[in-house]
């Protein structure tokens, strides 16, 4: 599918549309775009039962709500947010053995969609696809761009005669990527193949693995060229940061990361110097933080095309 909205509006239309779907009310997500999964089901044609409280929900909750015209339990990764303090939630696995109790499936919506576990490259830990599946999880969507690294698309991974159903439907067509996001996404989905290579062969792992050291090196080559171009009213410095995700994963995590700050005593002059940074023929963009301009190394794919670039200025 084009996007993981569009793997949830299928799964939903394909296998719910008239009945019910019980989902937990602390999972009732929105995401960019006033993407929300109330409104998904809406369209899919299915009645949301909501389960729990925000906080707190238990595997009773979604038991008591079973009739026979329940159709799916569902999980929501909460892949950009938290909910943090008194919590409970029900794990996969603990719905999956009350889905086959009852004989009712279980669909997770994964979000962010990690394939290897992120941890081995000290990068803070994220559900897998393969974890999901093994617990017992008959239907599972997530994106292909995000954690997996590739281009935007929506990814539904099952069993056959599931899969087999969800091609069958008229909504496939309409929602189905074109050549070239299959291309993409098959070239993506080929370096997995190879894991050892991972981290050198695919842009997202590649950055979010830097070594601060060669962070530390490019920053040092970025202050130096500001400094040629840019007058001595403006203050360039080397700075411990803080780098996050993004993208709508792991909200509340922060990777270390070394950036060049740009400090001037008017906020005006700052202000004028980011939007002509945005001009350049490669716009360089980065955040106002503190009455700074801070330019995060963990973010840059190719220190020569941006040293080059800011010849412009």
């Amino acid at each position: 599918m084009n996007n993981n909205a569009a793997a949830v509006l299928l799964m939903l239309a394909t296998f719910a549309q008239g009945k019910e779907v019980i989902i937990s009310r602390g999972e009732l997500i929105e995401i960019g775009g006033a993407f929300r999964i109330p409104d998904i089901m809406e369209q899919a044609g299915c009645h949301l039962v909501e389960v729990g409280t925000t906080n707190r929900t238990h595997l009773k909750d979604y038991r008591n709500a079973i009739t026979e015209n329940t159709a799916f339990l569902m999980k929501v990764h909460s892949s950009n947010y938290q909910i943090c303090g008194f919590t409970s939630s029900v794990s996969e696995e603990e719905l999956a053995e009350l889905g086959r109790e009852m004989n009712i499936p279980v669909v997770t919506d994964l979000g962010s969609g990690a394939l290897i576990d992120l941890s081995q490259y000290g990068l803070p830990k994220e559900p897998t696809v393969q974890e999901k599946i093994a617990q017992g999880v008959n239907l599972v969507s997530f994106s292909g761009d995000k954690l997996l690294g590739g281009v935007q698309a929506g990814i539904i991974v099952g069993k056959k005669e599931w899969i087999e159903q969800l091609q069958a439907h008229p909504l496939k067509r309409v929602l189905r990527c074109d050549k070239v996001i299959l291309a993409g996404l098959e070239a993506t989905l080929r370096l997995y193949l190879n894991p050892e290579k991972l981290t050198e062969k695919l842009p997202t792992l590649r950055l979010l693995t830097q070594p601060l050291e060669q962070l530390k090196i490019n920053a040092t080559c970025l202050k130096e060229r500001l400094e040629s171009r840019l007058n001595s009213q403006f203050e360039l410095q080397i700075e411990a940061s803080q780098a996050q995700i993004g993208s709508g994963s792991q909200p509340m995590e922060r990777i270390p990361s070394v950036a060049v700050t740009i400090a001037e005593k008017t906020n005006a002059k700052l202000s004028a110097l980011s939007a002509r940074f945005k001009q350049l023929s490669q716009p360089i963009i980065g955040r106002m933080e503190n009455g700074k301009i801070w330019l995060d190394l963990r973010s840059l794919a190719d220190i020569e095309t941006l040293l080059n670039t800011l010849d412009e200025l």
